[in-house]
């Protein structure tokens, strides 16, 4: 892993939008083939981070967004192609609306079935269940077929079963994933590193083999204690957690 290609750079960061600082002192490497969660409580700056990093190599990479951001009158099958828009010209993308072509036909309908949504190719965006708009926009993202994968919190609205389905699909189809969860043991057992954000900085950044259940609702104690107290040194943070 320390000889693959570093793919993300933060030396010192500050991190924000409009003019407001959401993350400060951020200094990140992410390197090719790394599988990183990103741990926080609500408001931490997972989404923050992770809008920045997919500025960084945005054409060269899958995200996965925290709104399905589906078009609500075209069908699943069309939101899942669309993953391939920037692929093909438009003129072809224009005939694939009205009479969809046998490969793409053949390759959604793959991807619909994994994440559970075969019957509902044909359905549109707006008739579906929350649960089910987030694994389009995931099939979409996995269309992509990039070698690097972002998700904002890509299971949330799925039961658990079939986050697990969909986590496998997520790390066996990318070389690279960081990915914000909320779930600490999917953070466990699909990550091999996890970062927790609190406060505005990176507090945690460890190996999963070093951490714990136990460490981890630790650091979401820390993490609440820094936000009320507002002086919480971060090393202390990362001390706890650690359980060093």
């Amino acid at each position: 892993m320390t000889d693959n290609p570093t793919l993300f750079t933060l030396d010192q960061a500050a991190i924000g939008w409009s003019g407001h600082t959401v993350l400060q002192d951020i200094s990140l490497r992410i390197r090719e083939g790394e599988k990183v969660a990103l741990l926080g409580k609500s408001g931490a700056g997972k989404s923050t981070l992770l809008r920045h990093l997919y500025r960084q190599h945005s054409g060269e990479l899958a995200f996965c967004p925290q709104q399905p951001g589906l078009v609500p009158g075209l069908s699943v099958f069309h939101n899942i192609y669309m993953g391939q828009l920037a692929r093909h010209h438009v003129l072809y993308n224009a005939l694939n609306l009205f009479f969809p072509f046998k490969q793409p036909l053949s390759e959604v309908t793959a991807l619909a079935e994994q994440v559970g949504l075969a019957d509902k190719l044909v359905a549109k965006a707006e008739s579906l269940s929350g649960g089910q708009q987030q694994r389009v926009a995931l099939a979409r993202s996995l269309y992509q077929q990039q070698p690097v994968f972002l998700g904002d919190e890509p299971v949330s609205a799925v039961d658990e079963t079939q986050a697990e389905t969909l986590l496998q699909l997520i790390i066996s189809n990318h070389r690279t994933v960081v990915i914000a969860l909320h779930n600490t043991q999917h953070a466990l057992r699909y990550c091999e590193r996890i970062i927790g954000l609190a406060g505005g900085r990176i507090v945690l950044d460890a190996p999963s083999s070093k951490l714990t259940p136990e460490s981890l609702s630790e650091f979401y104690q820390a993490s609440h204690n820094q936000v009320e107290a507002k002086d919480t040194d971060p090393s202390l943070l990362m001390h706890q957690a650690s359980g060093c």
